[in-house]
């Protein structure tokens, strides 16, 4: 099994690509609230030895605890060259659809990062994503997805790389999917403790679609935090 590293990125900063950033999204599969992406790059002379650093462990948001993601948060934020964060909001969801409001996200978060550096990020490694109409990043006409089935010479006429499974091989994108995890989730936090909205559970589902959130659907309705098509699909099968 492949494990977190700079695998991918030391192959194109070999290239002369000196910011190199990793992209992640959270969030595409909940009833409510927006989809968050996170954008990290670290710099080419970082020097790192597997994966946790003093109680700090770098990894897939989702293999990590509550408490895991909030001190590599911290750690991220305090060591990486730069990070941005982008919202996919539940309005661009429900008009667009999931894909470009997580395009839009995506996009978001690359500008968040490319304002506060002097320079702009020159290559993006992807989880399992490609990206259109970022300026100065495209994406090459014969890109497919790096897999263990899959494997190939990274093609350096694109910008961009998506990586299947890449929170779990890329630092930078797992980095990425921890901020995003950590933004996302305090969101919601704080979206659900707002009174009328403490029935749905936001503040320990973030969102996701467990029974408490599911009864609480069926009895008070939706709101403007919800998915409609998410929601739809759940109710028309729940009657």
């Amino acid at each position: 099994m492949d494990k977190v590293s700079f695998k991918y990125e030391r192959q194109i900063w070999r290239r002369d690509f000196k910011v190199v950033a990793g992209c992640d999204e959270v969030g595409r599969g909940c009833f409510a609230g927006p989809v968050v992406t996170g954008c990290v790059v670290f710099t080419p002379n970082i020097t790192l030895q597997g994966r946790t650093f003093k109680g700090v462990k770098i990894d897939d948001s989702k293999k990590l605890t509550s408490r895991q993601r909030e001190v590599a948060d911290k750690w991220i934020r305090k060591n990486a060259l730069i990070w941005g964060v982008g919202i996919g909001t539940v309005s661009e969801i429900n008009r667009l659809g999931m894909s470009k409001a997580t395009h839009s996200a995506f996009r978001r978060a690359i500008s968040d990062a490319n304002k506060k550096l002097k320079f702009r990020i020159d290559y993006l490694l992807i989880d399992a994503f490609y990206v259109p109409y970022i300026r100065e990043l495209r994406i090459g006409k014969r890109n497919g997805l790096f897999s263990r089935r899959n494997p190939k010479v990274i093609d350096f006429r694109s910008r961009q790389l998506a990586i299947i499974n890449g929170d779990e091989k890329s630092f930078s994108i797992a980095a990425a999917s921890i901020i995003a995890k950590v933004y996302r989730d305090k969101l919601m936090y704080q979206i659900g403790s707002q009174q009328k909205y403490k029935k749905y559970g936001w503040g320990s589902n973030k969102g996701y679609g467990t029974k408490k959130h599911q009864e609480a659907i069926l009895e008070y309705g939706v709101t403007r935090y919800h998915r409609k098509s998410f929601v739809t699909t759940f109710i028309s099968r729940a009657i």
